[in-house]
């Protein structure tokens, strides 16, 4: 009996039943009201290919399905039976589009098809200052931001494809780009030569977040949303409001010490929802501070849906579900791309596998996150490994996943799927060690990462030894499954950071001079590779990380 076919995201019941047909068949299709929302029934016979679904969604994604069984079999279609429907009426991704990266139309286009074909039904732009807002250009200059006649045109695009365009504005924290502008850092927190404590991780220079006691803040926010929110047709929008660790350490710190952080963090907030729910969208946030001040959540609006965050595998979803209490909540999760060159694999696969599990039944949204963090330097196809397997996760949970699915469906071959999964995991055996305390597991980045970023001189973890188990790793890797322009930078980029981490840790100066053209040859390949597919705004800053490297090479 031919073998079932490779799916994405992978139907909870398909069984094989004998013959099939042939694979130009024309579907029939009915509505069948018995069937769950967006759910289908798919029929593979000899007699032809039948298709039910519960309504137009459902019809579309049985469509879907249709077309990848197409993919496995171009000839004849193998006799199936496959009944489906999703765990998370919303299943979400969101792109970075602040941090240096923003694609350009042509691939933004694309990228909503193929996350469509995977039954994604919701599309967030994570936005902090590249919107085109007018009046605020001197906040936007040289990004090449997002016009809002392009995010109409990107709403009307989803809204083909069946998926939903939420607005996105980070409407509290993360507001540095726009305090870094003269006319903007008096509405910052913390004066631009100030200090504050990154929640005991950093120390920052600057404003991060808008002070939530000057009237000129609201005033700011409700000129943005004013812009933003007409341009997209959705009723939803996040506001955003995440990491304000600042607020307390400038000028709201006798506020704070009267009042208490939560109260002043929840009224700001309060006020956001209000200019949202003026334009008729419905609001939604980042719950991190209010589940670090659960006395916060009583102070904000009810209808404020609540985004709970976290990118490891021991992050505890359902403990914040409970938080949240009766308040709607989305489990948000990552691709663990962010902070690597490589990905995470294991921490990715934990890290979605636990929100499904935690969110089933409780949840009403499953919406993973890719991140740009320094640069926005993981190339396309480690954020979109990563994007596969999270779109399994938001339809069928915790129904087992192989990322030969992902292979196929992403990058056309089923072996790239295993291939990427052995890439993101060469440095697994540091990252178990490399944390804030000796021993402890590294978060949030990869140890490739986080040394390739590390003084000359600091030697944070790991003996040569160790990192030689590394090397070994990368030389193990077999071949690419096929040529990949994109995938030749990530493995330059492991292969300079393998080098140098090695040559610091012998501490041979001439062979990290030796590095420094190779680095800068690196940043031009980079430079190719972001023209592909992004608009030529950020490059020049996502670069400037590694040609400050090169420089640092070429004194050593």
């Amino acid at each position: 009996m031919t073998a079932l076919p490779l799916l994405l995201p992978q139907p909870r019941t398909c069984l094989a039943t004998g013959p099939g047909c042939s694979a130009d068949a024309i579907p029939q299709s009915r509505l069948d009201q018995g069937l769950p929302p967006e759910g289908y029934r798919l029929e593979i016979a000899p007699t032809g290919i039948h298709i039910a679904a519960a309504d137009a969604a459902g019809l579309r994604h049985a469509e879907h399905t249709l077309a990848q069984v197409r993919r496995s079999h171009p000839r004849d279609l193998p006799g199936l039976c496959i009944e489906d429907a999703p765990v998370f009426a919303v299943r979400g991704v969101m792109l970075d589009v602040s941090r240096d990266r923003i694609p350009t139309m042509e691939e933004l286009e694309r990228v909503i098809a193929l996350l469509a074909s995977w039954k994604i039904n919701h599309l967030q732009l994570y936005v902090e200052h590249t919107v085109a807002y007018a009046g605020h250009e001197a906040a936007w200059a040289g990004t090449d931001a997002l016009t809002l006649e392009e995010l109409a045109h990107i709403d009307r695009v989803c809204e083909r494809h069946g998926i939903t365009l939420a607005a996105n504005q980070n409407c509290f924290g993360h507001l540095s780009a726009w305090f870094r502008q003269p006319a903007y850092a008096p509405l910052g927190e913390v004066a631009p030569d100030g200090w504050w404590d990154f929640n005991g991780l950093v120390r920052r220079q600057g404003g991060f977040s808008l002070c939530p006691g000057d009237p000129r803040s609201l005033a700011l926010v409700e000129d943005l949303l004013g812009q933003l929110l007409p341009a997209i047709r959705s009723t939803w929008v996040n506001i955003g409001c995440d990491e304000t660790f600042d607020v307390g350490q400038g000028r709201s710190a006798a506020e704070v010490a009267q009042r208490g952080r939560a109260t002043v963090y929840a009224e700001f907030v309060a006020k956001v929802c209000s200019v949202a729910r003026r334009h008729g969208k419905r609001p939604q946030f980042w719950a991190d501070i209010a589940l670090e001040h659960p006395e916060a959540l009583d102070l904000l609006p009810p209808d404020l849906l609540g985004l709970a965050w976290g990118y490891e595998g021991d992050a505890p979803f359902a403990r914040w579900l409970d938080q949240l209490g009766g308040r709607e909540a989305w489990v948000c999760p990552g691709t663990s791309s962010w902070r690597s060159f490589t990905g995470r694999t294991t921490e990715r696969r934990e890290n979605l596998l636990r929100a499904a599990a935690d969110g089933a039944g409780r949840a009403t949204g499953y919406l993973v996150t890719d991140w740009g963090d320094l640069g926005h330097r993981q190339q396309w196809p480690i954020s979109l490994h990563g994007l596969a397997e999270a779109a399994h996760r938001a339809w069928s949970g915790t129904a087992p996943y192989d990322p030969r699915a992902g292979g196929l469906h992403a990058f056309g071959d089923p072996a790239w799927g295993p291939w990427l999964d052995r890439l993101g995991d060469l440095d697994l055996p540091l990252r178990r060690i490399g944390g804030r305390t000796p021993g402890s597991p590294l978060r949030n980045a990869t140890a490739l990462f986080t040394d390739w970023h590390k003084p000359l001189s600091d030697l944070w973890v790991g003996t040569e030894f160790q990192w030689q188990e590394v090397a070994q790793a990368r030389r193990d890797l077999p071949p690419t499954p096929a040529p990949n322009a994109e995938i030749e930078v990530t493995l330059t980029q492991v292969d300079l950071a393998l080098e140098r981490a090695l040559a610091r840790r012998r501490g041979d100066r001439q062979a990290l001079r030796n590095l420094a053209p190779r680095v800068r040859s690196l940043v031009e390949a980079h430079r190719r590779s972001w023209l592909d597919r992004c608009r030529p705004g950020g490059l020049s800053a996502s670069c400037s990380h590694d040609l400050a490297i090169a420089e640092d090479l070429e004194r050593a």
